[in-house]
C-alpha cells in the first residue's frame, strides 16, 4: 500500500519570502512583487497560494503571528494593570514639557489628554480593574499562568517598591 503522508518540499527563499509578505498583507499580487516576481505577479501570486507546501508554510506562519500577539496582548495588558502613572503625573507640573521630555516618558496608561480652554490639564487613564479582567481572563483560558490573586500580589509588590 501507498503511504498517504505529504512529501514536505522544500521552499526556494522567494517561495518563503512570498509567505512571509503573505501572512502580513494578505495581497498575494503585492506579495509576488515583494518576492521578486515581476512578471504577471497577480496570477503568479494566486498560484503560488495554491501550492500545498506553500499553504502549509503560511498557516505555520500564521499560526507563530498568533501566538506572538496573544503574548503581545498579555504583556500589554500586563504593563496596564501595573505600570507606574509617575510620568503622567509628573507631566501634569510641567509648564511647557520638550518633545524630547514626552518622548522619555512613560504614558502607557494614559487613554486621553484633554487640556481645555482654562489652562488645566485633564489626563483619563486606562481601567486598571478592566486590565486585570482581561489578564484573568486569559489566564483561565491558559493555566500556565498564575490566577488573578496573582496578578494582584504582583501589582501590590510593583506598588510598595515604587514607594
Amino acid at each position: 500500500m501507498k503511504s498517504l503522508k505529504k512529501k514536505k518540499v522544500a521552499l526556494s527563499k522567494r517561495e518563503k519570502l512570498f509567505c512571509l509578505s503573505f501572512v502580513n498583507s494578505l495581497d498575494a499580487e503585492l506579495s509576488a512583487k515583494e518576492a521578486g516576481y515581476t512578471k504577471n505577479p497577480k496570477n503568479k501570486g494566486q498560484a503560488l497560494l495554491l501550492n500545498s507546501g506553500i499553504a502549509d508554510e503560511i498557516a505555520r506562519l500564521k499560526s507563530l503571528r498568533e501566538r506572538a500577539m496573544k503574548n503581545s496582548s498579555v504583556l500589554g495588558l500586563e504593563k496596564l494593570a501595573f505600570s507606574s502613572i509617575s510620568d503622567a503625573v509628573s507631566l501634569l507640573y510641567m509648564d511647557s514639557p520638550t518633545k524630547e521630555k514626552l518622548n522619555s516618558m512613560d504614558l502607557f496608561m494614559v487613554q486621553e489628554i484633554k487640556k481645555p480652554k482654562d489652562g488645566a490639564m485633564e489626563i483619563k487613564f486606562f481601567d486598571r480593574l478592566k486590565a486585570l479582567e482581561k489578564l484573568s481572563g486569559l489566564t483561565t483560558q491558559n493555566e500556565s499562568s498564575g490566577s488573578l490573586l496573582d496578578a494582584i500580589n504582583l501589582g501590590a509588590q510593583n506598588l510598595q517598591e515604587e514607594g
